[in-house]
């Protein structure tokens, strides 16, 4: 490859193993020149500054500054520099925030050496590259006429699924497998989503997802 075709790429992440991995794993792969490490968003935000990477990777969870705050901040000041979201995770929570605040492409932390290239070509092309599971739940809120925002009580989009779920019937281990999700997982939402919405049991869940068009009643 040319010098001119060499994308110049800044790896954010709070865990120093995390960094120091993708570091080694990016000077592996051509067209790739990593300018430099940040182990939160604020010191990210220092560094796109002075390097103006054309890519940065960046995590979600960090101290300090998150991944979505040092996105849209990056976005907003040096919009010449692109960011994909590299993190652990793919809720629809943090897939709306990242997507929101200016992130081009979204990948999960088990994506192939392969992946993380072609994102990074893509969007510095100005295209934009997402996890396939991260695709397929945008394609599935779009055909259902979904919004990811606007929900009642500050519901994520998670929680409203959840509450679905429940208004269909289902148990915590079927949501679990529906959703891909762990039952643990599946009991916190159902926690958070009761302590927002003020509901004591599932019979009041049921009620509240009809009344706030969140599920409708079978028949």
């Amino acid at each position: 490859m040319s010098e001119g075709q060499i994308a110049r790429v800044l790896v954010v992440d709070d865990q120093t193993v995390v960094r120091e991995g993708l570091v080694l794993l990016l000077r592996l792969l051509p067209g790739i020149e990593v300018v430099g490490t940040a182990a939160d968003g604020a010191e990210a935000l220092l560094l796109v500054a002075a390097e103006r990477p054309d890519v940065v990777l960046m995590d979600l969870r960090m101290p300090r500054m998150g991944g979505v705050e040092a996105t849209r901040r990056i976005r907003e000041e040096h919009p010449g520099t692109q960011v994909v979201v590299l993190t652990t995770y793919s809720d629809d929570e943090s897939v709306f925030a990242a997507l929101r605040a200016g992130a081009r492409g979204y990948l999960t932390k088990d994506a192939r050496a392969e992946e993380i290239a072609e994102a990074v070509a893509r969007v510095r092309r100005g295209d934009a590259q997402l996890d396939p599971a991260v695709q397929r739940r945008l394609l599935e809120m779009v055909s259902a006429g979904r919004q990811p925002r606007d929900l009642p009580d500050g519901l994520t989009p998670r929680e409203a699924e959840v509450l679905e779920a429940i208004a269909r019937g289902r148990s915590n281990a079927e949501i679990a497998k529906e959703l891909y999700i762990t039952e643990a997982t599946v009991k916190t939402h159902i926690n958070k989503l009761f302590a927002k919405t003020g509901v004591r049991d599932r019979a009041q869940a049921v009620a509240y997802a009809y009344r706030h068009g969140l599920a409708t009643p079978a028949g």
